[in-house]
């Protein structure tokens, strides 16, 4: 899946914010409270709003009248996600809108899935609800053809808190529905947590890390159990990027746990995670996330350059962009090595004014445009202020 463009309206700091024009992997960039957190928090927002209801996602957030946007109370928060399934497939668009009704409960407004043939011209719908009723397309569509001769019947969900592409997406008759709830349900948004990972962990199974990375051991032995070429190429990628290290073990321990031990080549015995350093267990989690045989449909990422050599970043945003041929990364960062990288197309930023943000792509800038293509790096107009809000 490539998500082309995302509306968001009156979810915290962006009353209406658009971005358009999504690369395979886009870089957000903006001063500290312009709202590059929020943006992926949008995305948490409706993964969690599909694995739980929207009542439990809002409360985990401390409630309606904390994510609604300043002096919006009362009003309805929107998102409306334009996307493609896949390459050359037809462009497909996901709304949703979460308010209250009239005992002030958080209930899906409205929830509509449509697909439309080229770039002009009437969409069908897929689904379309509003207060947990509605109707759904159903069957195998695999074509516009398909979606337009579909049969559409009306339905009921069992409260209007559930999106109804989790109580439909559970049924094989809806097929198209099932496959963008799997979408969402892929999306990561990373908040890796080092003293986490650090810890030995129970010998469970995990194929993938969760979003902060505590179950790093028991995932690195799942890789190096099950693709030992995958792990191989990770330490090579560890030994070339971080002096000393040689080898790096997820060992199971006497009384059923996982351990990751670090080897310097210097050293007879090798040193448990709680050792190293802390950029040393982010350069692996990154690692292995990247390097995971399952790729993720979107992946976000918040400041990789945090604790990691600036040396390293160039390496880094190649491995993001690798990875993006596959799925689509979403990145934020501070650092002008990182953006170095990164083309400028990639390259969008937060701009807050009078309270709320946009979302501005950098090279729409005239004059940013014109000194990249005389030579400037993007990271050096970022450092000299070039990208700051003031400019754009």
């Amino acid at each position: 899946m490539k998500i082309e463009s995302i509306t968001i309206q009156n979810y915290k700091i962006f009353q209406k914010a658009e971005v358009t024009d999504l690369p395979g992997m886009a870089v957000f960039l903006g001063k500290n409270g312009s709202g590059k957190t929020t943006f992926f928090d949008v995305f948490g927002f409706l993964h969690d709003c599909l694995n739980g209801n929207v009542k439990s996602a809002l409360a985990k957030r401390g409630g309606y009248n904390e994510v609604v946007s300043r002096d919006h109370n009362g009003e309805d928060i929107s998102f409306t996600i334009k996307f493609r399934p896949g390459r050359n497939e037809p462009l497909t668009t996901y709304e949703l809108s979460v308010g209250l009704d009239q005992q002030r409960r958080a209930v899906v407004k409205r929830e509509v899935l449509r697909m439309r043939r080229g770039e002009s011209g009437a969409p069908w719908k897929i689904l379309e609800f509003a207060n947990g009723e509605g109707f759904a397309a159903s069957g195998e569509l695999n074509s516009y053809e398909d979606v337009r001769l579909a049969e559409r019947a009306q339905q009921k969900l069992d409260s209007p808190d559930i999106l109804a592409i989790k109580g439909l997406g559970q049924f094989k008759d809806f097929v198209a529905i099932a496959a963008f709830r799997k979408l969402v349900e892929d999306w990561y948004v990373s908040d890796f947590r080092i003293d986490a990972a650090r810890e030995r962990q129970d010998a469970g199974y995990s194929e993938q890390l969760t979003r902060t990375g505590d179950n790093l051991s028991v995932v690195a032995k799942h890789i190096y159990d099950n693709y030992p070429e995958v792990f191989a190429d990770i330490i090579e990628k560890m030994k070339a990027r971080v002096p000393g290290v040689e080898k790096v073990e997820a060992q199971e321990t006497q009384d059923g746990y996982i351990v990751l031990r670090f080897q310097d080549g210097k050293f007879k015995n090798p040193f448990s995670a709680k050792f190293v350093s802390d950029g040393t267990i982010k350069m692996f989690m990154y690692l292995v996330l990247l390097n995971d045989p399952q790729k993720h449909a979107l992946l976000c990422v918040e400041e990789p350059e945090n604790q990691l050599y600036p040396q390293l970043l160039q390496e880094l945003a190649e491995e993001f962009q690798l990875y993006s041929n596959d799925g689509q990364v979403f990145i934020s960062t501070h650092s002008p090595d990182f953006l170095n990288a990164v083309p400028l197309e990639s390259i969008y930023c937060l701009v807050k004014r009078d309270g709320f943000t946009t979302i501005k792509r950098a090279m729409d800038n005239a004059t940013v445009k014109a000194l990249v293509e005389a030579g400037d790096l993007p990271g050096t107009l970022w450092r000299e202020n070039l990208l700051a809000e003031e400019t754009l």
